[in-house]
């Protein structure tokens, strides 16, 4: 039984190691699709207007300034690895805005119907931001640079 949970242990050691590649891997890939989404509504901001108007979104220019902004800013930062647990807070609270307007029945259906929940447009960026908020950006990242240099400039005071 020692040997098992040593075994256990090491292999959980190992794993760990994949934690950052893992994380950088999400914000890659999710970062680029969010920025994707924020540049073509920001270069259709009628077309969104319109759509958050329809959803009787208030304010809808305003609305679809700051939605484009977010995830084209919001997904550069993501690849970066900036600001990150904020990033994803943000965009996390983003996508449940857009699962409360536009997907609401899907929102409730998370229990009742998980399938419908987890098929709605918003659900991956969810899934994405609430991992990037919850771990951090990982080891591959701008904030992992500057806790670094401020962990070294505390120490040297």
């Amino acid at each position: 039984m020692k040997s098992l949970i040593q075994l256990y242990i090491r292999v959980s050691n190992l794993v760990s190691y994949l934690q950052s590649p893992f994380l950088l891997a999400i914000r890659l890939y999710w970062g680029w699709q969010l920025e994707q989404s924020g540049w073509g509504k920001l270069h259709h901001l009628d077309k969104v207007t319109d759509y958050f108007t329809s959803l009787q979104i208030p304010f809808p220019a305003a609305s679809a300034h700051f939605v484009a902004c977010l995830e084209f800013v919001g997904g550069i930062l993501l690849i970066l690895g900036l600001a990150s647990r904020l990033t994803g807070l943000l965009l996390a609270i983003n996508m449940l805005v857009a699962y409360w307007t536009a997907d609401h029945e899907a929102l409730f259906s998370i229990f009742s119907d998980p399938g419908k929940f987890y098929v709605a447009d918003p659900y991956t960026f969810l899934v994405a931001s609430i991992i990037v908020m919850v771990f951090g950006a990982g080891l591959f990242s701008v904030d992992a640079v500057l806790a670094k240099r401020y962990r070294t400039s505390i120490e040297r005071k």
